[in-house]
């Protein structure tokens, strides 16, 4: 039904083959796109820059939000190399153990600036320096998750943190819209990924969701590199500012 094919891509924050920027990896690739793929730092390569070769990856470089210059020389790369970006996927997110694990009304000022930095302002500044890239247009995609919208035990501080990346999408879809620029959310259920690993009691989490989804069946990296792949195509060029649940419908029981 569409081909990506000649698209470039840039893919941010595989960890490992559990993780839901890998499941988008693989389809942007399936259906013909050239990637670029970044990683964290030095312990983080050696997990992923194999998978980036599995991808065929033209650019492979660390990337830490949090270094000053490290974004800006990815994107300098992009426009060296490719001289334009097509689609762009941030799927980072960061929060202090003890701030993360404890109640929202007791978290620091500084854990809390520093979830929104990683979390929700590199996306921005992502989108900010991949606009120049895209004259004719693109697609920037972050990963959000339901606690956003609904208090889910042990989220914690991270549901105001994804509440925010939600309303930044809207906005910047807004802005960049006349642009043809279009901006949305993924919104995965429950997955087993290593950024979840880190929430208490989420197999609890898991086993609920999968019996109360109208699907009894949990998401997976592949349904979301499904919705990933098809938003960055020409098909969804109309569609901008959502906030897509990919959950079996999990989020529509009470």
């Amino acid at each position: 039904m569409y081909s990506l094919s000649g698209q470039k891509v840039l893919i941010v924050g595989i960890a490992n083959e559990n993780s839901i920027a890998w499941g988008c990896a693989q389809a942007l690739k399936a259906q013909g796109a050239e990637l670029a793929v970044t990683w964290l730092n030095e312990k983080a390569e050696r997990f992923v820059r194999p998978l980036a070769e599995r991808l065929g990856a033209a650019i492979m470089m660390p990337l830490d939000v949090s270094e000053p210059g490290e974004l800006e020389a990815v994107f300098g790369e992009i426009a060296d190399r490719w001289g334009r970006l097509d689609t762009l996927l941030h799927s980072i997110a960061y929060a202090p153990k003890e701030d993360l694990h404890g109640r929202v009304v007791d978290c620091s000022a500084d854990g809390f600036s520093l979830a929104m930095d990683v979390s929700v302002h590199s996306f921005l500044r992502m989108i900010r320096l991949a606009e120049p890239l895209m004259p004719n247009g693109g697609c920037c995609l972050a990963v959000s998750f339901f606690g956003s919208s609904r208090v889910v035990r042990h989220y914690n501080m991270m549901g105001p943190v994804k509440a925010a990346l939600e309303s930044s999408v809207r906005y910047a879809a807004a802005e960049l819209g006349e642009k043809g620029i279009r901006v949305h959310a993924l919104s995965p259920g429950p997955l087993k990924t290593r950024a979840a690993s880190g929430i208490d009691h989420f197999d609890e989490l898991l086993e609920a969701a999968s019996e109360r989804a109208p699907t009894h069946q949990l998401a997976t990296i592949e349904d979301v590199g499904a919705v990933a792949a098809f938003l960055a195509s020409s098909a969804a060029r109309n569609l901008t500012g959502g906030v897509h649940d990919i959950d079996g419908g999990f989020s529509i029981t009470a």
